[in-house]
């Protein structure tokens, strides 16, 4: 009973913070009144489930959980499903708060609850919440200041997943390192058997690829590599290989689109997704894993995948200065270097570099990321952001002239700038990002 009222009275609390900040115009809020929630009730988090009937996903990884996550409510919602899910991205402890304190409502109860989670604080998270499902997208060298390692961040969530006996995983069969979580587990496979470009850009890439060894410590080899470690690799000692999906797909890359074809049990379906590259595809392929799992229409996904839009700076879409304006995020060398593929050449190009706390205060993955891709823009490249002068040194080096290369740390700036004419491409990392958010037009 004292619990309750702890929680309720934290839940009030959080209510009105998020109010006043909202009112004073002082934060963007995705976090802030869940930290309240959290200070006032440490365990406000452990009674949040029960306002959820039917099943709780969470969704993890370096690359994607935004978008694959947002794909897999939207899914929910278009079915008429009660969601809650953190959709602005606050993916640790407080930004999870934040969304329950926000949306629950006592007495109210919703169908399910979508939540992406930063690999780190799965484990944390799962202390308080058991999942029903899991969704690993992948895992790419990411803020080594921050996590370390590769390994250290798979052992983050393999405690994770040893605390959630009840889990079932959803694991992208591609990459080496999710798909070793699923050995002993409940686990079901999503990759692809081919992958088809009939786009403008180029698919191949100048990014280091990834070696990884098998735990008997062979290196593991390929028979098809799509990107960085993904693909069909094996062991040429032991015999450990990629595992046969449940969900087997084909897909090919069009410029600003992907079709979709996935094999399960034996039928084949077919989606068509308004999201470009091939990262993208991955995403869509999970949440449409998740979703026939869950045994929803086929149709009913496709309804969805028509209507869905990037959020965030996840391929976002918007119109600046009455110029169109596509926004990629940009964190890793992975990502950065798959992101650049896709970029129009013919467009004006900012990439806005910070590295506060939440971007990682390491920026040498701009040295392994792929921006030769930009050699041959049209028009001038701006670097924007704290590192601005470091960006430019990385393009320079990259074989842009030097003469095309413009620096202008103000990134709202930088943006005018280049939206004075025609389309505009921006490549933020994650604060320059949510600089763009709060000085949206």
């Amino acid at each position: 009973m004292i619990n309750n009222l702890r929680f309720y009275f934290a839940l009030t609390a959080a209510k009105i913070a998020y109010l006043m900040i909202r009112i004073l115009n002082k934060s963007s809020g995705t976090s802030f009144a869940g930290m309240i929630a959290l200070k006032i009730y440490p365990e406000f988090l452990s009674h949040c489930p029960k306002y959820i009937k039917q099943g709780i996903l969470t969704v993890t990884g370096t690359n994607g959980k935004s978008t694959t996550s947002g794909i897999a409510a939207h899914i929910l919602k278009t079915m008429q499903k009660k969601v809650i899910h953190n959709l602005k991205g606050a993916n640790m402890l407080t930004g999870i708060a934040n969304v329950f304190a926000l949306d629950i409502i006592p007495f109210r109860r919703y169908d399910y609850a979508v939540i992406e989670s930063d690999e780190a604080y799965l484990t944390k998270l799962y202390d308080f919440i058991k999942s029903d499902y899991l969704i690993v997208t992948n895992l790419f060298r990411d803020q080594l200041d921050r996590y370390g390692e590769l390994n250290t961040t798979a052992e983050f969530i393999k405690k994770a997943i040893s605390k959630n006996t009840d889990l079932k995983l959803i694991l992208n069969a591609d990459d080496p390192v999710v798909s070793s979580f699923g050995i002993g587990k409940n686990a079901i496979y999503y990759g692809f058997e081919n992958i088809i470009y009939e786009c403008d850009y180029k698919h191949n890439s100048n990014a280091p690829q990834e070696t990884f060894d098998c735990s008997c410590g062979t290196a593991l080899e390929y028979t098809k590599q799509f990107f960085a470690q993904q693909g069909h690799y094996y062991c040429p000692n032991c015999g450990y290989k990629r595992p046969d999906c449940d969900y087997c797909a084909e897909v090919k890359i069009l410029n600003e689109y992907s079709i979709i074809k996935v094999t399960h049990n034996g039928k084949e379906y077919r989606f068509n997704t308004g999201l470009q590259g091939l990262y993208n595809a991955y995403n869509a392929l999970a949440a449409i894993a998740f979703s026939l799992e869950n045994g929803f229409n086929p149709d009913e996904i496709q309804k969805s995948l028509d209507t869905y839009r990037a959020i965030f700076g996840r391929t976002e879409k918007r119109t600046i200065n009455g110029n169109p304006a596509v926004i990629q995020l940009i964190k890793n060398p992975t990502g950065a270097s798959e992101v650049l593929k896709t970029v129009d050449l013919k467009s004006n190009i900012v990439v806005a570099i910070n590295d506060n706390y939440a971007d990682g205060r390491d920026i040498s993955w701009l040295w392994d990321s792929d921006f030769e891709q930009l050699k041959n823009a049209e028009e001038k490249i701006i670097t924007s952001g704290i590192r601005a002068n470091d960006t430019a040194l990385r393009l320079k080096y990259a074989g842009i002239p030097q003469e095309k290369i413009v620096i202008e740390p103000n990134i709202k700036k930088a943006i005018s700038q280049a939206a004075k004419e025609g389309k505009v491409t921006i490549l933020p990392s994650y604060t320059a990002l949510l600089s763009i958010s709060k000085n949206r037009k």
